[in-house]
């Protein structure tokens, strides 16, 4: 049964306490990608039939089986696909940033260019769940940003396929090769590349923490989105809501995963106890109700506030990966709100809105990043180059400045660079 804690009377350690979301597997991890590393396409065949329970022949899906996939898939979810696939587009068409040029000074240009990643990888989980939501999520702003060439992972079933929901997916985005494989071992082909698996520039998209732990590792080969956690809801919710719907906003992200956390924070003891026998009373009733029973067992938790306001800055301690804002008038609290990945404002906007069809990202920071980190946009796709010009007579306006900085530095050869190109004995005095 979830834990009820008082505010006022619980050390803060237990409201914040977090599980390291890659603890205890860092060597194992080690081991498969210098495995991969060395030995490529072998490898990850091996650890495709030791995890996943299939024998591959090929690592790469063939475009006629991505074909076949979308001809089998839900016919109703494709069309649901393509319909979020706008909404999803048209949102990240927003975040879309330009190049820029500045003339300020005469002989001065100064700029930035923005350039689009060449090669990109998108993890898309698999195992206990298949989820044809997070390849929208991850194709969708790396084709706005206008990535090359987006290569995908997911672990086969035991015969060896792709989930047909997932290649619609894939084929609905514009991935350009999809490949079957999961894990720390297709992190590790994307990271170094294989015989089949083109090294990528980045890697993107959510998974246990073997996959979370392998993106950390390979971090600095190639880029990566995050290092994500177990999946987060933190509902904020006053007296007048509805216990039967917070309780099931709640289960929405505790039956993700057993180490998944559902928060409920509210100024309500009578509500903190009604969600707390509506969850009893819901979760036997989920398909996956062993997964959300440990979820709300281990990580969950119902905190009594003193006020919303207090409960709000509880909230921004503990910056959730998904916050629901279950008041009336939620704009006005929103400003409040300094740490969260997606804000769900009102009664009326569960956390699932977000994961399919209303446009924002769902590939959130997780585990607390909220405080310093983003959700996934297109700008995880792009780079950004400057660029500085300088006429002589410019850089002559700008020598002094420049020299005695570096020289304060101690950085004498610094200062050189600029002095020199004025110095008679080499240049002339009228050199231009």
């Amino acid at each position: 049964m979830i834990r009820i804690l008082k505010e006022s009377e619980t050390k803060r350690e237990a409201i914040f306490a977090r599980e390291d979301p890659v603890a205890n597997v860092e060597e194992p991890v080690r081991a498969i990608l210098e495995d991969v590393e060395k030995n490529g396409d072998e490898a990850l065949k091996r650890y495709t039939k030791e995890f996943d329970g299939a024998d591959i022949s090929t690592v790469q899906v063939g475009m006629g089986d991505v074909e076949e996939g979308f001809r089998r898939a839900d016919p109703v979810l494709v069309e649901i696909l393509f319909r979020a696939v706008d909404r999803i587009a048209d949102f990240h068409r927003r975040q879309v940033r330009n190049s820029f040029l500045v003339n300020e000074e005469d002989g001065i240009v100064l700029g930035q260019k923005v350039l689009p990643l060449e090669r990109v990888g998108l993890y898309v989980p698999g195992g206990t769940a298949a989820y044809p939501s997070s390849v929208l999520m991850n194709a969708i702003p790396a084709k706005i940003a206008g990535v090359k060439e987006i290569c995908m992972v997911t672990p086969p079933g035991k015969d060896g396929k792709i989930p047909p929901n997932i290649l619609a997916a894939a084929k609905v985005c514009g991935v350009d090769k999809v490949f079957r494989v999961g894990g720390a071992q297709a992190i590790a082909a994307l990271a170094y590349g294989t015989e089949s698996v083109p090294k990528v520039d980045k890697i993107v998209g959510p998974g246990n923490q073997y996959v979370a732990e392998a993106k950390k590792q390979v971090f600095g080969k190639v880029g990566i989105d995050m290092v994500a956690g177990p999946s987060e809801i933190l509902v904020i919710a006053d007296e007048k809501c509805d216990p039967r719907i917070v309780a099931a906003d709640m289960l929405s992200q505790a039956e993700h995963d057993k180490n998944a956390s559902a928060v409920l924070i509210t100024d309500s003891q009578a509500l903190a106890e009604a969600v707390q026998a509506a969850l009893e009373e819901q979760i036997p009733q989920l398909k996956r109700a062993e997964i959300a029973r440990a979820s709300i067992d281990s990580n969950g938790k119902i905190i009594v506030a003193d006020t919303l306001l207090t409960g709000i800055d509880i909230a921004n301690e503990i910056a959730p990966e998904h916050l629901e804002l279950c008041v009336d008038e939620p704009f006005s609290y929103l400003d409040k709100i300094k740490n969260a990945g997606s804000i769900f404002m009102g009664r009326n906007c569960p956390e699932a809105l977000g994961d399919y069809f209303a446009g924002p990202n769902h590939t959130l920071p997780t585990s607390g990043t909220a405080r310093f980190s983003s959700p996934l946009s297109v700008d995880d796709f792009v780079k950004k180059s400057q660029f500085i010009y300088y006429t002589r007579d410019a850089l002559g306006r700008a020598q002094e400045t420049v020299s005695h900085f570096a020289k304060r530095e101690g950085l004498t050869g610094h200062a050189r660079s600029v002095d020199i190109r004025f110095d008679p004995a080499i240049v002339g005095e009228d050199k231009k």
